[in-house]
C-alpha cells in the first residue's frame, strides 16, 4: 500500500490508494519523471501550496512546456496563509498533525474544495504540497479514512511521509529555513507526538458528513470512494 513509483527527481512520492499518489513539490520532477509520471497514467496534479510557493528554484531542473501541457494542474490550496486566527495557531506553518482540526474548522469550503477537484480529476491524481507531509498529510489522512483505513494505516503512511522528507534534508541542496535532519534518536520523539496528533484528528471527524456539509454531493463523494477502492 505504500508503493513508491519512480518518477526522476520526485521526492516524498508513493501511491496512496486506487488511483491517487501524494509528494512532495512537483518543481523537483525532471522532464523525464513527468513522462514517467504519465506512463503511469497521471492526467491531473493538486498543488495545495500557497501562490507564493510555487516557484521554481535555480536547484530544479528545467522542464519544457511541452512536457507540461498534457497534465491539467489544479491550484488548490487548503489554507489563506493571511488569516489572522491561522497565523496564531500554525507558526510558522502548518507543520504538524495537532493543526489538522483547525485548518479544517478555519477552512472548510478549502479543504473540500480539494476533494471536488479529486472527485472531477481526469486520469491519475498526484497531490502535493511543499514537502509532501502535512498539507498533504492532511487531505492524505481524509481520503484514507472515507476509504475505510484505520489508525494504523493512516499512521504508516504519515510516518512515511515523515521520514522521506526528513532524509531528504540531509542531501536537499536548498536548507530548510525551519527544518533540519533528524537522527533516529531525535526522530522518534517527534513522531510519536506527531502520530498520537494525528490519531485524534483521524478519529474526531466523520469525513463524510464533512464533505457532504461543505459542497459535495453525493455522487461526488462516492465517486472518490470508486477511486480510491479500485482506481477507476
Amino acid at each position: 500500500m505504500s508503493a513508491e513509483p519512480y518518477w526522476e527527481g520526485a521526492v516524498n512520492a508513493r501511491l496512496l490508494l486506487g488511483d491517487i499518489y501524494r509528494m512532495g513539490r512537483s518543481e523537483w520532477l525532471t522532464e523525464k519523471g513527468w513522462q514517467q509520471a504519465y506512463d503511469d497514467g497521471v492526467r491531473t496534479v493538486i498543488d495545495l501550496r500557497n501562490e507564493g510557493e510555487r516557484v521554481r528554484r535555480p536547484t530544479d531542473p528545467v522542464v519544457g512546456e511541452a512536457a507540461m501541457a498534457r497534465f491539467a494542474v489544479v491550484h488548490c490550496p487548503t489554507e489563506n496563509p493571511e488569516n489572522e486566527e491561522f497565523k496564531v495557531i500554525c507558526k510558522p506553518y502548518l507543520n504538524h498533525p495537532r493543526s489538522y482540526a483547525d485548518n479544517v474548522r478555519i477552512f472548510p469550503g478549502l479543504v473540500a474544495g480539494v476533494f471536488k477537484e479529486l472527485a472531477a480529476a481526469e486520469g491519475k491524481v498526484v497531490v502535493h504540497c511543499s514537502a509532501g507531509r502535512d498539507r498533504t498529510g492532511l487531505i492524505a489522512t481524509l481520503l484514507l479514512r472515507l476509504a475505510g483505513a484505520d489508525d494504523a494505516q493512516i499512521a504508516l503512511h504519515y510516518e512515511l511521509s515523515a521520514r522521506s522528507i526528513n532524509d531528504w534534508h540531509l542531501i536537499s541542496p536548498v536548507k530548510h529555513p525551519h527544518e533540519r535532519y533528524l537522527d533516529e534518536e531525535e526522530l522518534a520523539p517527534v513522531l510519536q507526538s506527531r502520530l498520537a496528533a494525528l490519531e485524534r484528528f483521524a478519529d474526531a471527524l466523520d469525513v463524510e458528513e464533512f464533505l457532504l456539509a461543505n459542497g459535495l454531493a453525493a455522487a461526488e463523494v462516492a465517486r472518490l470512494k470508486a477511486r480510491l477502492a479500485d482506481g477507476s
